[in-house]
């Protein structure tokens, strides 16, 4: 709020300036060289009144030391999830019995303000370099675990990906790769629970090690086996407190203060893996039918939306929007209507290169 002095200061100000406005207006010469002298005296003024006026100061650094997250509506970061689809059938028998698959075509949105972001899907060459030289650690349930599976397999080939995928999908365990040609780790954390994710970020910071790229979310076991979207609210409020502490900056998140030791002043990207829309008729449990309806799912929507967790609300991780996806894509797209065919994640994997494009400029891993 603005004191006395200052609000005194700027009526003064008022007086003096906008009756000679007034008269300047109707100045036949001179015109620009005397608005341009008042403007300046007003500056000048300002400028140096600014430093007695502590009210004043301490608004001006807080501008200085306040995090902005980009929340411009028309900023491609907050285009990146703008995926349209095409799902067309296709007739896989030659049997005449009309059996049908699915060609389920996706891309972004040429229309409106995402046609000038250039989006793009990313060739291997092209991935191998944006990712050269990082650690990324991607942490959640089955949904992050097929997100795995497609960034990988961008980036290795098909004889590769075979040999890995029974490490890559023992149950309910971790994994982790080195792809040594282009220096990349990444590891997957099997964290079901927010409160793994907490964990997680806890020993991050206890250890002073922090990935490039952290991809992480949970909810769907939360929701089967807690079913309370009060506890998954209280959750998430501990995990985006935990999520902040790690950051190099503090002011607009209610952290402590920096992180000091080994970090870097270049923060994590970080991003959350949002739940995919659940089509309950298909779901392959009576007890998923009944604890994940439709209702419970939009209360779980809800309270993450309320949060703060994500960019869009004003919190620190950018959402790789799973619900659009799956739901555009649609139930021919799933065969248990929770986990979707492999198009809906690889559509999430380049939703999230092309957000690492953006953010860091090709810089990732080499700094």
């Amino acid at each position: 709020m603005l004191g006395g002095i200052q609000i005194g200061v700027l009526a003064a100000c008022v007086v003096l300036f906008v009756p000679m406005g007034m008269a300047g207006y109707h100045l036949s010469r001179n015109r620009m060289l005397f608005f341009g002298g008042a403007l300046f005296i007003t500056l000048a003024v300002g400028v140096h009144l600014t430093p007695y006026f502590p009210s004043v100061s301490d608004f001006v650094s807080s501008v200085k030391s306040v995090v902005v997250y980009d929340n411009r509506e028309d900023s491609c970061i907050n285009l990146v999830n703008e995926v349209v689809w095409d799902v067309k059938p296709r007739i896989i028998s030659s049997k005449g019995d009309g059996t049908v698959d699915y060609d389920k075509i996706w891309d972004w949105s040429r229309n409106g303000k995402a046609k000038g972001c250039d989006f793009a899907k990313l060739g291997r060459g092209d991935v191998k370099d944006l990712l050269n030289g990082s650690w990324i650690v991607v942490a959640g349930d089955s949904q992050a675990r097929l997100t795995v599976q497609s960034l990988l397999s961008l980036i290795l080939d098909e004889k590769r990906m075979a040999m890995i995928m029974g490490d890559l999908y023992k149950k309910h365990s971790d994994y982790e790769i080195v792809v040594d040609e282009i220096g990349m780790k990444l590891d997957f954390v099997w964290a079901p629970y927010v409160v793994n994710l907490t964990s997680m970020m806890m020993g991050f910071k206890k250890n002073k090690t922090y990935p490039d790229v952290l991809v992480m979310g949970a909810g769907l076991w939360h929701m089967l086996h807690v079913n309370n979207a009060s506890d998954y609210d209280v959750a998430l409020e501990n995990l985006r407190s935990s999520v902040v502490s790690l950051l190099p900056f503090s002011s607009e998140l209610d952290m402590d203060g920096p992180v000091t030791g080994s970090v870097s002043v270049r923060s994590p990207h970080l991003f959350w893996l949002g739940m995919p829309i659940l089509i309950n008729g298909m779901l392959n449990t009576e007890e998923k039918r009944e604890k994940m309806n439709d209702e419970m799912w939009h209360a779980y929507d809800s309270v993450l939306h309320n949060s703060r967790l994500l960019r869009r609300y004003g919190g620190p991780l950018l959402l790789l929007d799973i619900q659009s996806l799956s739901w555009n894509c649609g139930p021919r797209c799933t065969v248990d209507g929770m986990h979707y065919d492999g198009a809906v994640y690889e559509a999430a994997v380049h939703i999230l290169l092309n957000a690492l494009l953006i953010e860091s400029h090709q810089k990732l891993g080499s700094s």
